[in-house]
């Protein structure tokens, strides 16, 4: 899948199951590299974490996806991916707006993130919705020592 979408394309957000995560931790691996959440990792959050694991799919097939929660007292968006051959046709945005709808749901204060400060798209995106600089984490991304930007949007 290339290009914008179609009026014609079924676009759906559902949460993943157990039979997902070996497709997601395939995605993080080509989307995020030496960053990437392992499988272990991904098993252990998605089986016994306070975190919801949600992905979207484009005419039933899995495009990106997202992990939300609270952390802590914090409603944090941990993770959002779309796959390379689907971003820029607003997968994102759909993420996002589950997201914040869930955020909203059970009324979190604000909504918080971490983004590598080098993607620009992402945090266009986030800003796009509001969210705003708050701090740098110097090298949280590891290995490769990427500071992170973390923001947050207040809700109410």
């Amino acid at each position: 899948m290339t290009g914008a979408l179609g009026d014609s394309d079924q676009v759906a957000v559902r949460d993943l199951t157990y039979e997902d995560l070996e497709w997601v931790a395939q995605r993080e691996r080509d989307i995020f590299g030496l960053s990437a959440w392992s499988i272990g990792l991904i098993r252990e959050d998605f089986t016994h974490g306070f975190s919801r694991w949600r992905g979207i799919e484009v005419d039933g097939l899995l495009s990106g996806y997202a992990v939300y929660g609270f952390e802590g007292d914090a409603f944090h968006l941990m993770n959002l991916a779309i796959v390379p051959e689907a971003q820029r046709q607003g997968l994102g945005k759909v993420l996002m707006e589950d997201f914040l709808a869930e955020a909203t749901r059970v009324q979190a204060p604000d909504a918080w993130l971490e983004v590598a400060v080098t993607n620009r798209s992402a945090l266009a995106l986030y800003r796009t919705y509001g969210f705003e600089d708050v701090r740098i984490r110097a090298r949280y991304y590891q290995p490769e020592g990427v500071d992170a930007l973390v923001m947050r949007k207040r809700l109410r």
